[in-house]
């Protein structure tokens, strides 16, 4: 490493909690799907800031937006009307059925309130006393207490923390038999991701996200789809659930909102969304006149350029040169897995040791579980790029089984 990345690492060192298992590299610009470390290296970003460049880096048209709002109206808080915000509700509401619209700072926010709004329609709204929220093991809802109580997953993410609230199940991901049989008379909603990314990119069976929507509808509970990082054109259509053919009464949405800065909206139908009322919820920074404004323009860029489109023709292209690679290393490769430019690699062993490598190729992904190779490009990348690192990974699997 650089004397300029050394003397960085020491500075964060003394400053900051270390909270983060930081890769080795320090970023200094990007553009695109491109990405420059301190030393001027250039990488290949295909992670997209975790599924929230979805646009690219430093996006020309939304850093217009954002340098011409900061001159107007940045933050007044949330007593006011704001046009802005309701330019972005209007948008973004026409891409789905639901109707209002929550704005925050971040996915877990959202699931908070989507958590909330859930808790308080049962009780408020229907006069039920009912306040389970239902997910499934290895979902990722946030780190909140509420939305890491109701993320289905064990070990170190919830160690230390108890304890946790009260009023959160979690069932076997995949058997709607477990899921009614924890259904009943005390479940406000189910909430469920499309797709489990922090959990390895493991998409839901479409019967068994069916049957779940069927049984909240049965049972009178709310159904809630968690699009945090599944959204926003990121699998090839505007929202991961349009690929199942269900509406759910809560959908909540962040990452790629706002193209980086920080945004996160709580959608809800037209009934549901009478469970809050003015001071049941709030926010002191969510839906200010300037990210309002640039998520707005990420809406209306996204729908005027088919992102959703261009997301599910580069991933099917991406997909079929990932498979024809487990063809070749199947000892290697135990499956691909994914949607649109959603894509999880799994590796049969050896995960870090590739990771390491494909980064010192100028490749950047994640690695979920120590053997998932996580990709969640910009949309804007190029095929030539993806191309690109499925070569290297060829080279990379070729040479180390040699």
């Amino acid at each position: 490493m650089s004397k300029k990345y050394d003397a960085l690492v020491a500075r964060e060192k003394k400053v900051l909690c270390q909270t983060y298992g930081r890769y080795p590299l320090a970023i200094e610009k990007a553009a695109g799907a491109r990405m420059v470390d301190l030393d001027g290296k250039e990488y290949v970003d295909l992670l997209a800031g975790i599924a929230v460049a979805n646009l690219g880096h430093c996006n020309a048209e939304l850093a217009a937006v954002a340098a011409e709002e900061a001159l107007k109206l940045v933050h007044v808080s949330n007593l006011f009307y704001q046009p802005n915000q309701v330019d972005l509700a209007e948008k973004l509401l026409s891409t789905c059925a639901c109707d209002r619209a929550f704005f925050c700072n971040s996915g877990a926010e959202a699931n908070e309130a989507a958590i909330k709004l859930a808790r308080r329609f049962m009780r408020t709204v229907r006069y039920k006393d009912a306040g389970e929220i239902i997910t499934v093991e290895g979902s990722f809802h946030g780190r909140t207490l509420a939305t890491l109580t109701a993320t289905g997953q064990g070990g170190r993410i919830k160690e230390g923390f108890d304890p946790l609230p009260e009023g959160f199940t979690h069932v076997p991901c995949g058997d709607i038999d477990a899921m009614r049989a924890a259904v009943g008379g005390q479940t406000a909603a189910v909430m469920l991701e499309m797709i489990q990314g922090e959990g390895g990119v493991l998409p839901l069976a479409e019967d068994y996200v069916r049957a779940v929507a069927e049984l909240c509808h049965e049972q009178n509970c709310l159904f809630i789809v968690d699009e945090v990082q599944t959204g926003m054109c990121r699998t090839g259509k505007f929202w991961a659930h349009q690929h199942y053919g269900v509406e759910p009464d809560i959908i909540t949405c962040s990452k790629a909102l706002a193209n980086g800065l920080p945004m996160g909206a709580m959608l809800a139908k037209e009934h549901v969304a009478h469970g809050f009322v003015p001071g049941s919820h709030a926010t002191t920074f969510g839906g200010g006149g300037l990210v309002s404004a640039v998520a707005a323009k990420t809406v209306e860029i996204m729908l005027r350029d088919d992102m959703a489109g261009r997301a599910r023709e580069l991933g099917k292209l991406a997909m079929e040169s990932f498979r024809a690679l487990k063809a070749k290393h199947p000892e290697r490769i135990v499956i691909v897995r994914g949607l649109g430019l959603m894509i999880g690699i799994e590796l049969a062993s050896g995960g870090n040791e590739v990771h390491a490598e494909l980064r010192k190729r100028g490749f950047i992904c994640n690695l979920a579980h120590g053997k998932v190779l996580r990709l969640l490009p910009p949309l804007v990348i190029s095929a030539d790029d993806l191309l690109a690192f499925a070569a290297a990974l060829d080279d990379i699997l070729s040479k180390s089984k040699a």
